[in-house]
């Protein structure tokens, strides 16, 4: 129902907060797809912990917009586009971010 009507924590945004979210959405999305949001090893993009730099920033970025809910909305949309196996990693790279729980 939610990939129908979208998902509340992004409907209820103001419009700019709202296009803000589709664009780190849209990049999240092209980061899961090139790079993943975990490594085998750190280095170019990825911290020292392995994890996508860009889809931390990201992540930090929706908790301080719309918190844990909006976050889980993002996770939702890369399982959808991307499948499980890269939502999981998603869990991984986020798991430091504010109240995120894989």
């Amino acid at each position: 129902m939610e990939s129908l009507f979208g998902y509340p924590a992004i409907r209820k945004l103001q419009p700019e907060p709202k296009r803000e979210v589709q664009r780190l959405l849209d990049e999240l999305l092209k980061i899961g797809k090139m790079d993943d949001f975990l490594s085998l090893h750190p280095g170019g993009p990825f911290n020292i912990r392995c994890h996508h730099t860009r889809a931390k920033q990201i992540g930090t970025r929706l908790d301080e917009i719309g918190g844990m809910e909006l976050m889980a909305a993002a996770r939702a949309i890369v399982k959808r586009k991307l499948k499980a196996n890269l939502a999981e990693h998603l869990d991984y790279c986020w798991q430091d971010i504010g109240e995120w729980k894989p």
